[in-house]
């Protein structure tokens, strides 16, 4: 993996989203039914935040330890997405180099980085994305040996 290629090389392009208006409960669906751990937030193309698993799962467990699961079911669909989404985070251009999403994963304690270009989100990019590049790059392996 060359550290001084563009982010677009490692971004993920398929990425599902939520509206801020969606309610929660969207939300843990989605992350219960797939890998991901993060889900950008967009209305008309643009991104407004992030939410994270992380960030679901404190609401979750924040409110009450003794919650049944309806009335977890009920909170999840009475709150919205925008009510604990993330709004100020980094973002990167898809031609921004990786090796500036390494700086800002070390920097700070986000784990995705939303690509954007001309204020429209065309992907997003993890540290799983770049550990998944590593561990994926024989050259690297080879260097090592």
């Amino acid at each position: 993996m060359n550290l001084l290629g563009p982010v677009k090389n490692i971004m993920t392009k398929e990425i599902e989203t939520l509206h801020p208006k969606d309610h929660l409960n969207k939300a843990d669906k989605l992350f219960a039914l797939n890998r991901f751990h993060h889900l950008p937030v967009v209305e008309s193309g643009r991104l407004k935040g992030i939410l994270s698993k992380s960030d679901l799962l404190f609401f979750k467990s924040g409110y009450n330890k003794s919650v049944d699961s309806e009335e977890e079911s009920l909170r999840l669909k009475a709150t919205s997405v925008e009510d604990i989404m993330t709004t100020k985070m980094a973002t990167l251009q898809p031609d921004d180099k990786i090796n500036v999403a390494l700086e800002i994963f070390k920097e700070n304690l986000f784990h995705a980085i939303p690509i954007v270009e001309k204020e429209k989100l065309v992907g997003i990019v993890s540290t799983y994305d770049i550990i998944n590049q590593i561990a994926d790059d024989k050259n690297i392996t080879n260097e090592y040996l």
